[in-house]
């Protein structure tokens, strides 16, 4: 075989649909948040504004935050030296599993090195800790979820998306007497729609199973300290096992799991994605522990506020221009394009000619023909800002000859 042939295959392919993936090279500025630098690939530079971050609330650069990091990599050096069974665990680490457990209501937390690792070893690990069980899994779940759920050796079952009556049919055809776990997603982060937890969860007592809720894009941004959605809807009781990041809202990195302390040991004791993989650093852990108490104040209720608004502000201008912006209540600024090429390009004029950097979002995140351009509007971004961006919109919609609509939802 000819392996460089096939290697030029396959990313040309790429190319040919329009969704070869270019990374632009910026670099942030701590207190000039969302603003940072461009590294333009011709070698100069250009100031831009960031909207398409999943730091949502600019803890990134938190003051709270980056004072823990300093005060923890002074005290104990950069790495963590090895897995948590072998010489990784530290007081900073026991520290951010506590602030995790108890944001979720929960006995125990696991931190991972990221929440796709959590997601993916949690999942994967459940037939050792359950044999027999069933997995039901939203059609339109994460990747990580979908990795997990793959290498589950075990039954699954996939029901269409926030279908409660499908995931109905599909538990009551399988032995009641089967073990079985839901999987699901609070907040879809592609188009900011919210999952039915409550009806789930009813599902879930009326057939025995378990619940696997995965809050990424909610932790932090949602409740009153931050829980999440099953926090803001009083249903944290509800749900076995959380997953979470701290590589979003929290402005830090890392992902984890939360539940019973008899869940998470066993986790502990059996997935391999945790036992065999060197621990987050204790100055991340710092950060993020420090993080997550902040948010839980009312100083980090203000922040959610603040971006609450900013969100709804950009649904309403973008809307009132015509744009077919798909509104499921979030902090999620979805708009829709619908072609590949016409997605980078808008991303691409977006940045080049009024410094503003939105990554296209293309297939396989999303199915092919829902292409789209994903603001993520932060607190911190002010009205020029919002107005800048707006303006910008406006010019390159009629420029890109695109067709204007009435909001999707």
């Amino acid at each position: 075989m000819n392996y460089e042939a096939a290697l030029d295959q396959a990313l040309q392919r790429l190319h040919d649909e329009g969704r070869y993936r270019t990374f632009i090279d910026i670099e942030r500025r701590k207190g000039h948040f969302p603003q940072a630098i461009w590294k333009r690939p011709d070698g100069g530079e250009q100031e831009i504004t960031v909207w398409c971050g999943n730091d949502y609330l600019g803890m990134g650069q938190h003051p709270v935050v980056l004072s823990a990091m300093h005060e923890a990599l002074d005290a104990t050096g950069a790495g963590s030296g090895g897995t948590r069974n072998i010489s990784g665990t530290t007081v900073y680490h026991k520290r951010l599993e506590a602030e995790l457990a108890d944001l979720h209501g929960k006995e125990a937390a696991l931190v991972f090195s990221s929440a796709y690792i959590a997601n993916d070893a949690t999942l994967s690990t459940l037939r050792k800790l359950f044999p027999g069980l069933i997995i039901y899994s939203d059609e339109l779940n994460h990747a990580s979820m979908i990795e997990g759920i793959k290498r589950f050796d075990g039954a699954k079952r996939i029901f269409r998306h926030n279908d409660v009556a499908h995931l109905r049919e599909l538990l009551a055809k399988d032995d009641p007497a089967a073990p079985k776990l839901i999987a699901f997603e609070s907040i879809y982060s592609m188009d900011g729609d919210f999952g039915p937890i409550a009806e789930i969860c009813d599902l879930a007592d009326e057939f025995n199973a378990l619940t696997y809720l995965d809050e990424v894009h909610a932790v932090g941004m949602y409740g009153p300290r931050g829980g999440g959605v099953a926090e803001r809807d009083g249903l944290m009781g509800r749900i076995d096992i959380f997953n979470g990041t701290l590589g979003k809202a929290f402005g830090v990195f890392g992902g984890y799991i939360a539940g019973s302390a008899k869940m998470c040991d066993a986790i502990r004791s059996y997935a391999p994605g945790f036992i065999f993989t060197t621990s987050i650093p204790p100055a991340v852990a710092a950060g993020a522990a420090a993080s997550i108490a902040y948010l839980k104040t009312a100083e980090g209720q203000k922040l959610r506020d603040a971006q609450q608004l900013h969100a709804r502000i950009l649904k309403m201008r973008l809307r009132g221009l015509g744009m077919p912006i798909d509104d499921r209540g979030s902090h999620i600024v979805p708009v829709h394009v619908g072609n590949p090429v016409h997605c980078k390009m808008l991303s691409d004029m977006l940045l080049s000619d009024f410094g503003i950097y939105v990554q296209p979002i293309n297939f396989p995140t999303v199915p092919r023909g829902t292409e789209r351009l994903r603001f993520t509007p932060s607190p911190v971004h002010d009205p020029k800002q919002i107005d800048h961006l707006v303006r910008a919109m406006d010019a390159l919609w009629s420029r890109c000859a695109l067709n204007r609509s009435h909001a999707v939802a």
